[in-house]
């Protein structure tokens, strides 16, 4: 066992000294030491409940024969960070919680690990280092909100951003929105929709590193608390049969997750997440495929922002084993894949029913025959743009119109708010990305201005940062290369015709190479908004949002 390097032996008696002034018995040290990653906080509503599911993995593990020893991981609520200076620091997260993890994991030589994360850069951080780490590890989340209630209706937090725009254009009044903010979000759990944090952890099904329910059990149903508990059970078995994360996170299993994204109508911000995720693990996922797996691919669900149903319905529908017993009836899936069940995919989805045909689509009747993310390419964007085609209006699906040029995220939301924005209009938010921002913001509060003043089919976004897992309509982000580097983003001037074609992948500005080449002589890189701290040091050190925006010496 690793936890024999500071347990077994007369040279770590000083080891032995220190678990013993942690309260540890002799019997405890025999046993392997699980280190449980404990993304509790008192600020992140996905979070708020994660203590008690600790305690539950605790006594798992215990049960099974391990010594659980917890330890923290730091997550922001990209919902509380939305539209200020703190949404350049959830993105950066990622990294510090995979480092920091890591550091944990292998200074106190752990035996193997189980991570409680819930919301958005917290899972694929804790995915990113336990690629690197490399222990057995099973993932078990604090899980879904319940959807909130307005007037009868389901809701989520994107109704509560897109009630703002209402607001502002005059089509609801103060006691209106009064009411959504105290109706919409009615319980913990990562917010109730198919956004980032949810999407992530039902990808961890996907991977194969998470149990069944782990992406779709609601945080308040106390199944998730007999989830944690055979989560702690499962860390053991796979010590036991030494089955690690690299085992279980090959090429064919993000090949699995990229095909259940397409299916599910994931966020956009899996297409960050996954390059980045597959790195640690030592394979190179080009995000130039994910079209080639769209177009395959029929997308199954419609859920908030897409649609009116929630991860609550998805999850009385059969969840993401439903979704991928489906998609196995048309040979989509890899069922040999091993996960931490010990068993492979395909024994995993055996027999399990889709319960409502409604949620879940039949592989032969889906909403859409592609899948429910798209890579644009063109001459705004050599790299890649991405939008999450399964949200935009049938409408919007090919747009032509003026672009309304701004430098960053405030100017556009005054704009919009101003009524400066037009139906036609391409709006085109830029020197956001990854080292432009820094931080590569979300755009969730522009895309819901936009909706929110009834703009939202008839005005498309492009931006070089990124959108939230609760944005809709036609939002194209991750623009690369961004303008910071001098990408063609950085070179469209105010009136330029933008031409969006989401069903051929095209993103082009009219206008002609050689007027782009002029451009370019003339550009200039702007100034650093940030000189100091970690957000200087991560500017120095991202790479591209088409490469997953992972850091490099």
């Amino acid at each position: 066992m690793l936890s024999d390097n500071v347990k077994l032996g007369d040279e770590h008696a000083p080891h032995r000294s220190l678990f013993n002034a942690l309260g540890f018995t002799k019997d405890e040290m025999r046993k392997p030491m699980i280190g449980i990653v404990s993304s509790y906080n008192e600020i992140v509503p996905g979070h708020m409940n994660i203590d008690k599911i600790v305690d539950a993995v605790k006594l798992g593990v215990a049960e099974a024969g391990g010594m659980p020893v917890v330890f923290p991981a730091i997550a922001v609520c990209d919902g509380i960070a939305m539209g200020h200076i703190g949404m350049k620091y959830s993105l950066v997260t990622r990294d510090l919680i995979a480092d920091s993890t890591e550091c944990m994991a292998r200074a106190h030589q752990f035996d193997a690990l189980v991570m409680v994360p819930n919301c958005d850069k917290n899972v694929p951080g804790l995915l990113m280092a336990a690629a690197r780490v490399n222990v057995p590890t099973v993932f078990v989340s604090g899980g879904p909100m319940l959807a909130g209630h307005v007037h009868g209706k389901k809701t989520s937090l994107s109704s509560m951003f897109e009630a703002v725009g209402a607001k502002k254009a005059g089509t609801i009044d103060e006691e209106e929105l009064r009411y959504y903010d105290e109706h919409t979000c009615p319980t913990c759990g990562s917010c109730s929709g198919m956004y980032t944090a949810n999407s992530m952890n039902c990808l961890t099904e996907a991977i194969g590193m998470g149990l069944r329910g782990n992406g779709t059990i609601p945080a308040v149903y106390s199944e998730r608390l007999r989830l944690a508990k055979m989560a702690g059970y499962a860390v053991m078995e796979m010590l036991e049969k030494n089955i690690r994360p690299r085992d279980i996170m090959t090429k064919e299993a993000f090949m699995n997750a990229l095909t259940v994204d397409m299916a599910l109508g994931c966020s956009t911000n899996t297409m960050l997440h996954l390059p980045a995720i597959a790195h640690e693990a030592g394979i190179e996922l080009n995000m130039e495929i994910a079209n080639e797996v769209s177009d395959r691919t029929p997308n199954l669900c419609h859920l908030a922002p897409a649609g009116h149903t929630y991860m609550e319905d998805l999850n009385e529908a059969g969840g993401v084993y439903a979704v991928m017993n489906e998609l196995s009836k048309k040979n989509l899936l890899n069922l040999d894949c091993m996960t931490v069940t010990g068993h492979t995919v395909g024994e995993n989805i055996a027999n399990v029913k889709n319960r409502d045909t409604e949620v879940i689509r039949p592989i032969d009747n889906p909403f859409m025959n592609e899948g429910g993310i798209a890579v644009l390419k063109g001459n705004i964007a050599p790299d890649t743009g991405i939008v999450k085609r399964s949200a935009v209006a049938p409408e919007m699906m090919k747009h032509e119109g003026p672009a309304r040029v701004f430098d960053c995220e405030e100017d556009a939301i005054k704009a919009i708010y101003d009524g400066k924005i037009n139906a036609g209009d391409v709006v085109v938010i830029r020197y956001e990305g990854p080292k432009g921002g820094p931080g590569m913001r979300e755009m969730l509060n522009p895309t819901s201005a936009i909706a929110g003043m009834g703009l939202g089919a008839s005005v498309a976004l492009i931006t070089d940062g990124r959108f939230s897992g609760a944005s809709r309509g036609a939002s194209i982000g991750h623009v690369s290369p961004e303008a910071a580097v001098g990408g063609p983003i950085a070179l469209i001037e105010e009136g330029d015709i933008i031409k969006i074609d989401i069903p051929a992948n095209k993103l082009d500005v009219d206008v002609s190479d050689e007027v782009l080449a002029e451009r370019k002589k003339k550009w200039q890189p702007k100034p650093a908004k940030v000189t100091d701290g970690y957000l200087a040091r991560y500017e120095k050190m991202v790479t591209s949002g088409n490469r997953g925006a992972i850091l490099e010496i």
